[in-house]
């Protein structure tokens, strides 16, 4: 039986923390699968940029700075839609890599505002345009370390684990509601900012979290899982898909060739 076709609405994509790694690859690749990408980050001279790139490779995007744990911010920026199809929730970060006994709170409230909080408020500022598209899709980009713990790693793994169960417990509440909401979580992605962030721009511990592993995930390689989660029919939802490079196994089992 031929489906109908997909509206204007639901072909417009909000993507946050566009202004690199992931969330830069999967406005991309969205914008690419012929959807209108909003691009969405704190850095308005990088999002401008690739939205220039965007539009000049014949797609379309829009650039709209914006702090996602800002919650009037957020709420101002979801008035300029009356419905739109896709939310990829890709803000996020580390910082640190200090045990729970020594761990700076600080640090651990930061992952969790973004992490968590930024999801949450643009989960909730859009939930509604999303259900007005007749077809919308939350993304929530987890990660495995929401999944399983690792030493040093507890800040991160804590906000991580409340990203997953905040995907988790959203899909029991909306269920029979127009809206699929998608968990993806990767392993280990070498990045240009994610380690060099989490250590605090020291480039040599950035370097031995990949040291020895001859291809680690590419932020195109988790913005193709994205795009391909999202581009399934309406009737399929991909609630949890976990990506690791061949060489991981787990959080702690990776193999290096040193």
């Amino acid at each position: 039986m031929p489906t109908a076709a997909p509206s204007a609405a639901s072909r417009i994509a909000v993507v946050t923390g566009a202004s690199s790694g992931i969330g830069a690859a999967t406005a991309r690749q969205l914008a690419a699968a012929d959807y209108r990408v909003v691009l969405t980050a704190r850095r308005k001279d990088r999002i401008e940029a690739l939205a220039e790139e965007i539009n000049a490779a014949g797609h379309a995007a829009t650039a709209y700075q914006l702090d996602v744990t800002d919650r009037a911010a957020v709420d101002e920026f979801a008035t300029a839609f009356k419905s739109i199809g896709v939310l990829v929730n890709n803000a996020g970060g580390a910082l640190g890599a200090d045990p729970v006994a020594t761990g700076d709170p600080a640090d651990w409230r930061t992952m969790y505002e973004t992490n968590v909080i930024g999801t949450l408020n643009l989960t909730q500022a859009l939930l509604p345009k999303l259900e007005a598209s007749g077809d919308g899709t939350v993304v929530v980009l987890s990660s495995t370390a929401g999944h399983g713990t690792y030493e040093g790693g507890g800040g991160y793994v804590a906000a991580k684990h409340g990203a997953h169960v905040l995907a988790e417990t959203l899909r029991l509440e909306i269920v029979g509601r127009p809206v699929r909401v998608i968990e993806v979580a990767p392993g280990m992605v070498r990045t240009d900012e994610f380690a060099l962030t989490r250590f605090g721009g020291d480039e040599t511990r950035a370097a031995k979290v990949y040291e020895g592993v001859a291809e680690p995930l590419t932020a195109d390689d988790v913005a193709d899982t994205i795009t391909w989660a999202v581009t399934r029919p309406s009737h399929v939802n991909i609630d949890l898909l976990v990506v690791r490079p061949r060489a991981q196994a787990s959080n702690t089992k990776v193999h290096r060739d040193l």
